[in-house]
């Protein structure tokens, strides 16, 4: 727009020069006519009479006033209006702010615990994903983490997609809702995926935070046609003038996705978090209730020490 613009008032610009121009190039061409003549002589067909002189100068003086009250006036406003910088906002306004904003995030940990539960057989994990959310608090995203394909028989990858809306609903009150779909790409045979519906509040006190949530996953063919609830608090509180914060964690699972005889299981989990710009290093101590006629050798429930460097840009 801006090349656009300047073009436009140099074409206008060299339009008044010229018309301003074409008295002093008349009154030129007239001494010029006044020539001698190849003998060295003053040719009389070259003498310009006086009184064209003195008409062509009423006329460039009317034009020149002309062009101080009429349209020569334009011909300034539009090369000055050029010259003067854009203003940023407009600037911003003719772009167009789109509100939206990527994001990326990658850990390292020592295994992978959902809800307690040891989903990569006590092995090492990478897990990471990418978020595209708006400034209206709508967004999109996707994680994944790899699995002990063995002993979790879902494959050796899960990868969630998830979309939802997140955002303050009043002073130091926050929500979060949407619905995450499980999928495990590389599973056997049978039905594995599963859809899930979530919903939190979470309020800032100071240097500490709670949050209280709900996950329902309706009756589906991979959960056995039954259905699995869950309700969770996290509570973290931040020391003062340090990056540590401490983190507490309380779930309760009703349904198809525990290790107990009733379907029924608690899960939790205390650690500290270290954060180190967009790194953090958390450690955390994680436990789950599971039945020895379920899990046998614990090789789900049993509880561990888990590390975990994560990264976010």
């Amino acid at each position: 727009m801006l090349t656009s613009i300047r073009g436009l008032s140099a074409a206008t610009l060299s339009v008044g020069l010229l018309l301003s121009a074409a008295p002093a190039f008349a009154l030129d061409a007239s001494s010029q006519a006044s020539t001698t003549s190849p003998e060295g002589n003053v040719s009389e067909e070259a003498v310009v009479d006086p009184a064209i002189s003195e008409e062509l100068i009423a006329t460039s003086a009317a034009l020149d006033n002309h062009g101080a009250n009429g349209s020569g006036l334009v011909l300034t406003t539009q090369v000055e209006r050029a010259s003067e910088p854009l203003d940023e906002t407009n600037v911003s306004n003719m772009g167009g702010e789109s509100g939206i904003t990527f994001s990326g995030n990658i850990a390292f940990t020592s295994e992978y615990r959902f809800r307690g539960v040891d989903l990569s057989g006590g092995e090492f994990a990478v897990q990471g994903g990418f978020d595209l959310s708006h400034s209206s608090g709508l967004y999109v995203g996707t994680w994944a983490s790899n699995l002990d394909e063995q002993t979790v028989g879902f494959g050796s990858t899960e990868v969630d997609v998830y979309g939802g809306w997140s955002g303050d609903i009043a002073g130091g009150l926050s929500a979060d809702v949407g619905v995450i779909a499980y999928l495990y790409p590389d599973a056997g045979a049978g039905d594995f995926n599963y859809v899930e519906f979530y919903g939190s509040l979470s309020v800032a006190i100071g240097p500490a935070s709670l949050t209280g949530g709900v996950a329902y996953a309706p009756d589906q063919d991979s959960l056995g046609s039954t259905d699995n609830l869950y309700l969770y608090t996290d509570l973290g509180i931040g020391i003062p003038d340090t990056p540590i914060t401490i983190n507490g964690h309380l779930g309760y699972t009703d349904g198809f996705l525990t290790f107990t005889n009733d379907s029924k299981a608690i899960d939790w989990s205390i650690g500290a978090d270290l954060a180190v710009g967009p790194v953090t290093f958390t450690a955390a101590y994680v436990g789950v209730e599971g039945d020895v006629l379920v899990d046998p050798f614990g090789t789900f429930t049993d509880d561990a020490f888990v590390l975990t460097v994560a990264a976010s840009f």
